[in-house]
């Protein structure tokens, strides 16, 4: 039998004790926080707005609803919710304090304040009550988390029955020409922006790793499942670069 302690797993490409990668993340996304916004940009090459609205489209989000926006550190999903909703009650749960920070620092965390609650946790272990939460959201977040499974089973407990998950995560390409090219250019250009633009080429090369661990479409689609949400259903976006997962527990 494996003890506990000598379970591992991904951090990028590296092989690391599941009791490291948090601290580890933490570490990524403290170095740049202050850049985050401008590094979804490089990742994404400026279409992750895009794809976050894709995503407040398919959630159509209600007034008066409490979303669990996790991951969500500078809030980005958070404020486009409740814009949407009209009335309602987001909180933010981020593993790294300073993406909180930078977060309460938009002018929308000012104007929104009295609809905000930002809180420091981990997605494997939420500090909420079962059946908390109207809409669970989690964007370019879940590959970051240990074990993401776990991750999915919490969202499904901390749901209301008729609660919804989104999550929003790059994904893999259908056509493997298009993967490769996608791969040289993640690879090669992305690291050395995040060398010119954050002076951090390590954390952007982990970012970049992440995404060609993290499961495909359909295998993530089957944890969703696993979880326990009915449902569950898949949108790709700009051909698979990133992907759209939902669920309802039902």
């Amino acid at each position: 039998m494996t003890d506990e302690k000598d379970k591992t797993t991904h951090f990028g490409f590296e092989t690391v004790p599941e009791g490291e990668k948090a601290g580890r993340v933490r570490g990524v996304f403290s170095s740049v926080a202050s850049k985050y916004d401008i590094m979804n940009d490089v990742m994404s090459g400026g279409i992750h707005r895009l794809w976050k609205d894709a995503m407040m489209d398919w959630l159509a989000p209600r007034p008066g609803q409490k979303l669990l926006d996790v991951a969500g550190g500078t809030g980005d999903i958070s404020f486009r919710f409740l814009k949407r909703a009209g009335t309602g009650h987001a909180t933010v749960l981020d593993l790294t304090e300073s993406m909180l920070v930078e977060g309460r620092k938009r002018a929308e965390a000012a104007s929104m304040a009295e609809s905000l609650d930002w809180v420091t946790g981990d997605a494997m272990a939420l500090p909420f009550a079962d059946n908390t939460f109207d809409v669970y959201t989690i964007s370019f977040g879940i590959r970051n988390v240990t074990r993401p499974q776990e991750a999915l089973n919490e969202a499904y407990r901390v749901l209301k029955t008729g609660g919804r998950l989104m999550v929003l995560e790059f994904s893999q390409l259908p056509n493997p020409a298009m993967q490769k090219a996608y791969d040289l250019y993640s690879f090669n250009v992305i690291p050395r922006m995040g060398q010119i633009i954050a002076k951090d080429r390590d954390s952007y090369q982990y970012l970049v790793e992440s995404i060609r661990n993290f499961p495909d479409q359909e295998t993530f689609l089957g944890m969703v499942r696993q979880a326990g949400f009915e449902n569950a259903k898949y949108r790709n976006l700009t051909m698979g670069v990133a992907c759209l997962h939902s669920g309802w527990k039902i």
